[in-house]
């Protein structure tokens, strides 16, 4: 099996961009604060797929917003976008604490998901 890697391209007017290496398109979803976010467009490019994620105007407020992206079928991580608007940043930390929380939301939501298919 080919490596597969999210790599970003640019964020501008509202959209993130970026560039998917693999050999079948990807199935993705991008999740904020648990919520699937709507509109992920993925289009063949050179060598792999172009993906473009619409960011919600919600991540544009005061503080640190990460979204995760993620492969649909096997819910592992490929990709996230941060988001530090308003008042200036403490600091990368908290962009890393964000990323960490959402990180953990998935982590909790496939521990429950095998819990529900055992028991």
């Amino acid at each position: 099996m080919a490596e597969t890697k999210l790599v970003p391209i640019r964020f501008e007017d509202g959209v993130w961009e970026g560039h998917y290496s693999g050999n079948t398109a990807p199935q993705l979803e991008a999740r904020y604060r648990d919520q699937v976010l709507q509109g992920i467009e993925v289009s063949e490019a050179e060598g792999g797929w172009h993906v473009r994620v619409p960011v919600p105007t919600v991540l544009l407020s005061d503080g640190v917003h990460s979204v995760i992206i993620l492969d649909s079928a096997s819910q592992e991580k490929v990709g996230d976008i941060t988001v530090i608007a308003g008042a200036p940043a403490v600091g990368d930390i908290r962009a890393e604490m964000d990323l960490l929380r959402a990180e953990l939301d998935l982590l909790k939501r496939v521990v429950r998901r095998l819990s529900a298919d055992q028991g």
